[in-house]
């Protein structure tokens, strides 16, 4: 069920804020203008100094309707440890079949990274509940549509060179979900503390997907 309930928001979100930062110090703060933004669904990369810590906090106080995943998951073990701290999903560049596995394991829902169509169709069947597609910065909405002709039941994530300009093209085009990285957690206002004018990031791309 929990995998299911964490399937089911992202499709209808369909915007997963992908938060990685070098300094865990405004975390807290940018995720709080995202919310305030309307992004619900929060990827915290492992990347992050003390990112387990941090999704265990966010995972014990998160609010009705927020999810918390982890990302730049890269194996089963680490897949696991992001489980019991909380983590609602898991998100890999990689589509490494130990982790996919744990992932399945523990009811967690999983987004393996791909790239060319063979890529995808092994991560789908390797028991992928989304392929994230990475990274999409030079593929472009079109490839979606063709990927998707052949393959219609695949559910695809873009992710990277996504941003708040292009993100409704992608799902137009097929994609189940967008990951949305720096385009949206903008190094120059996470650095001025400016969390006004990432709330007002947030709201419109979320409302550009409005409709849809």
């Amino acid at each position: 069920m929990k995998r299911e309930r964490a399937l089911e928001a992202i499709l209808e979100k369909k915007v997963v804020a992908v938060i990685r930062m070098p300094d865990a110090a405004r975390i807290l703060d940018v995720i709080e203008a995202l919310k305030a933004g309307g992004v619900r669904i929060l990827e915290i990369t492992l990347t992050v100094p003390g990112a387990l810590d941090i999704i265990q906090k966010l995972a014990a106080a998160k609010p009705e309707g927020v999810l918390i995943g982890a990302g730049t998951v890269l194996d089963a073990d680490t897949a696991a440890a992001a489980v019991w701290s909380g983590a609602d999903f898991i998100v890999s560049p990689l589509a490494d079949p130990g982790m996919i596995a744990a992932c399945r394991a523990h009811d967690t829902l999983v987004a393996p990274g791909a790239f060319t169509p063979a890529e995808i169709v092994a991560a789908w069947d390797r028991g992928a509940d989304i392929v994230k597609v990475f990274p999409a910065t030079s593929l472009g909405p079109q490839y979606f549509r063709d990927v998707r002709g052949p393959f219609p039941q695949l559910r695809l994530m873009p992710t990277g060179g996504v941003s708040v300009e292009n993100a409704r093209a992608f799902i137009e085009a097929g994609a189940a979900a967008v990951g949305v990285g720096t385009a949206l957690v903008d190094k120059k206002l996470v650095e001025a503390g400016d969390w006004a004018a990432l709330t007002a990031k947030a709201r419109r791309l979320v409302d550009s997907l409005q409709g849809l």
